[in-house]
């Protein structure tokens, strides 16, 4: 009884098509999350760098906790970005971008491959490489869109 009432509202009110691009609405996605934690990978890095180990037991002690912090904030934004790139290379990006963008696919392959290499190394280059990435896919996103949007990082 209740498919057939069903069927008699939707014979009276069909259901309008409609199309969408990505998964969700229009606005839910953006690079803007991958460059804040790519930037923080990269700042890390430098920290974890610039880090001394001073010679009394003290310092040490200082030094290890300042150096495990670092650490873990490296990692943990190097999983988010990598998590933000995949979003955006699975949810929003589909086959259509190919035509335009026929390295997309390795572009986002290899973002996310920084993204590992961030996470168990301290490299300058390789975080410098993601930021670079990161700005590239970003370039790419906002073209989609038919949009210029500036790239700005805080430091």
């Amino acid at each position: 009884m209740l498919n057939n009432a069903i069927a008699l509202l939707n014979a009276w009110f069909p259901p309008t098509e409609v199309h969408a691009h990505c998964d969700g609405p229009c606005g839910v996605y953006d690079p803007s999350s991958a460059r804040i934690t790519a930037e923080a990978v990269l700042s890390m890095t430098k920290k974890i760098m610039a880090l001394e180990e001073p010679s009394d037991a003290a310092g040490k002690v200082a030094y290890a906790n300042t150096l495990s912090r670092y650490i873990a904030i490296k990692e943990e934004q190097a999983q988010k970005t990598k998590e933000d790139l995949l979003i955006l290379w699975t949810d929003y990006f589909k086959p259509v971008h190919l035509e335009s963008y026929p390295d997309l696919h390795d572009t986002f392959w290899k973002a996310a491959k920084l993204c590992s290499a961030c996470k168990v190394e301290v490299s300058q280059q390789h975080a410098e490489e993601l930021m670079a990435a990161v700005e590239k896919i970003h370039g790419i996103f906002w073209a989609t869109k038919g949009r210029e949007v500036t790239w700005v990082t805080a430091s």
